[in-house]
C-alpha cells in the first residue's frame, strides 16, 4: 500500500525480463531491502536485487499489459519512486494500491499563474465511472485531486502545484504521453459491496451485499 507521495525520481531501463532502476537518492533516503515493495510510476514492484546505484525488479505479463512498463515509452527513463506505506506513517495523499487500472493519454497541459492544469483521457473509458470531481486519482503514482471530469468520467483534469511539478516526472511529460492511472481504491470497493457490479464470490449464494442483506445478518 502506498500514499501517492513521491520520495524520489529515478531512471528506468529494461533488462533480463524486468526493469532496472537507477536512483542513488532513493537508496539513501529509503534504504530498501531485497523483497521490499516499491511503487515505480505507480506500479507496485518487488525489489529482486539491490545494486549500489539502485535495484532490479521483475515485471509480470499482467503489469506489462496494463501499464507503461510494457510500452516503448519506458525508454523515457524518468520514473517516480515511493516506498511502501508503514502503519505508523501519515497518510498524506490517499490510499494507493500500486495496481494500475489502465493507461491514460495526456491531451492537454496548460500553464497557470501558480500551477499547471493537465487533462487526461482514459484509454479504456469504462474506468471513467470511478472519477468524480474533487475525488482522488493516482497519475504515474502521484496522488492528485480531480478538478473536473466529463459526464462519463473518461476525460478529466487535475491541477498540479509547483512542488509536485518540480519533484515528480510530470515536469517532463508532454501532450500525447501515456501515464499509469489508478482509480480511487475506496470507489472500487464501494462499487462491489453495493452490488453495482456482479460479485465474483458465491459465498452468499448469488446475493449481493445490500442494506437489507446486512440487516438480515444482524447488522444495525
Amino acid at each position: 500500500m502506498f500514499t501517492g507521495l513521491i520520495q524520489a525520481m529515478g531512471q528506468v531501463s529494461k533488462g533480463w525480463g524486468g526493469v532496472v532502476i537507477q536512483s542513488p537518492n532513493f537508496l539513501a533516503a529509503v534504504n530498501p531491502r531485497q523483497g521490499d515493495s516499491v511503487a515505480v510510476d505507480g506500479v507496485c514492484l518487488t525489489v529482486a536485487r539491490l545494486e549500489p546505484w539502485g535495484f532490479q525488479a521483475d515485471v509480470s505479463p499482467e503489469t506489462t499489459a496494463r501499464s507503461t512498463m510494457g510500452h516503448p515509452a519506458v525508454a523515457r527513463t524518468m520514473v517516480n519512486l515511493e516506498p511502501a506505506l508503514r502503519l505508523q506513517d501519515r497518510l498524506g495523499g490517499h490510499l494507493v494500491s500500486g495496481h494500475v487500472d489502465g493507461l491514460g493519454e495526456i491531451v492537454a497541459i496548460e500553464r497557470q499563474p501558480r500551477s499547471w492544469t493537465m487533462e487526461i483521457r482514459w484509454q479504456d473509458p469504462v474506468f471513467g465511472r470511478y472519477m468524480v470531481s474533487k475525488g482522488s486519482v493516482a497519475v504515474d503514482g502521484i496522488s492528485l485531486t480531480v478538478a473536473r471530469c466529463s459526464a462519463g468520467g473518461g476525460r478529466f483534469s487535475v491541477a498540479v502545484i509547483p512542488v509536485t511539478w518540480g519533484e515528480t516526472t510530470l515536469q517532463y511529460r508532454q501532450v500525447g504521453d501515456l501515464v499509469n492511472l489508478e482509480a480511487d481504491l475506496l470507489a472500487k470497493y464501494s462499487e462491489r459491496l453495493l452490488g453495482l457490479e456482479p460479485p465474483q464470490s458465491t459465498s452468499h449464494q448469488g446475493q449481493t451485499i445490500s442494506q437489507a442483506w446486512l440487516m438480515e445478518q444482524g447488522w444495525r
